[in-house]
Parts: structure tokens; sequence; C-alpha cells
């Protein structure tokens, strides 16, 4: 798999180490499982990092570039937390680890990536971020189905266009079960996984 690099936010470089910045960002977490993006305000973020608007507005410009911050940092932290899926020899181990990965960051930072979701059509900053992020997802995916023996290549059958296909099925699904009760997200991801595996060949 070729070496790709998360997609990096705002300031980046500037972030790190910087409390004021991450409590900002913890905030407007926070924020979005109490309020929603549509009712959180600037004044709501400042006050809960325990700053004033006017220190909020050295480091963001608006609730938007806050917004499109936290979602940087958190697709950072996803695929930190999922690039070794790839690494794997066995496609088997993989897929399940993946899956696995899977439900501990939707339930980590599910409402931060639905957000994402809603605004990816709306704000250029963060729909880039999301498809960025998606085609480094799409290239590990194509990596364990190559390894499980699907052919390289991106027509109907290939293992890129494959790739793609259960990418966007994983996202849409988790999106839905996220905001459902119970063990939602478990009996996505065994469903997910299955199909995975069955697109990979590696099923009885």
């Amino acid at each position: 798999m070729p070496a790709q690099h998360p997609p990096r936010g705002r300031r980046a470089g500037e972030r790190k180490g910087d409390l004021r910045e991450r409590a900002i960002l913890d905030t407007c977490e926070a924020l979005l499982a109490g309020k929603g993006y549509e009712a959180m305000t600037v004044g709501d973020i400042a006050q809960g990092a325990g700053i004033t608007r006017g220190a909020l507005y050295f480091y963001f410009g608006s609730k938007q570039e806050v917004v499109t911050a936290l979602v940087a940092r958190t697709v950072q932290h996803l695929w930190e937390r999922s690039r070794a899926t790839a690494a794997s020899d066995d496609p088997r181990q993989a897929i399940t680890a993946a899956m696995r990965r899977t439900v501990e960051l939707w339930n980590e930072h599910g409402l931060v990536m639905r957000t994402a979701i809603d605004l990816s059509l709306t704000v250029p900053e963060i729909g880039d971020l999301w498809r960025h992020t998606a085609d480094l997802f799409i290239t590990a995916i194509t990596a364990v189905l190559q390894k499980a023996g699907v052919p390289p290549g991106t027509g109907p059958g290939q293992a890129a266009a494959m790739a793609r296909a259960l990418c966007w099925m994983i996202e849409r699904s988790f999106y839905h079960a996220s905001q459902e009760p119970g063990d939602s997200l478990e009996r996505a991801s065994a469903t997910c996984e299955h199909i995975w595996l069955i697109t990979a060949g590696l099923t009885p």
C-alpha cells in the first residue's frame, strides 16, 4: 500500500500542544451532543472553553471554522487508529479488525462524524476532508481485497471499484446505526463485515 497521509486541518502545526485550542474543540464536540450544530453559538463555545468571544476569534473566525477543525482532528484520529488494517497479511483478520475499530470510533466520535457527513455538501472544507479520508480508506480496503485474491482494477468485480462501494456502504450503515438505540452499531458492523467477506470471497 503506498504511503499516504491523513488530511491535515487548519494551522495543524500551531495547534500541537495548544491547550486552549484543544479546549475549544473539546467544548464544540460536547455542544454537538448537547445542542446540535444549528443551535450552538460561538458564545456557547467560548463560555464552555472558559474564554471570551474575542479570545476565541484569535483561533477561529466562526463557528463553522471551529467545527471544520474538529472534523479535521477527528479524521486524523480515525486514520491513525485504522491505518494498520491493510498491513495484516491475513485479509480475514484485517476485515475483522477494521470493523471492530469502526465500531470504537463511531462510539467515541459518532456525533462529529455525523456532523461531517451532514455538512460535507454545504461546507467545502469539510467535504474535502471527508472525501479525502474516504479515499484513504478505499485504498486500504482495496489492498485487503487484493490480498484476498480479488483482481486489481476499477471495473466491476475488481478491487478498487468494489472497495469504493464497500467504503460508502459502511459509512452510510454506521451513520444510521449511530442514531439508533441498543447494539445497532454492533449489528451494522456484523452485517458490513459479512458483506465484505463475501466480496473478498472469504465465506465458505
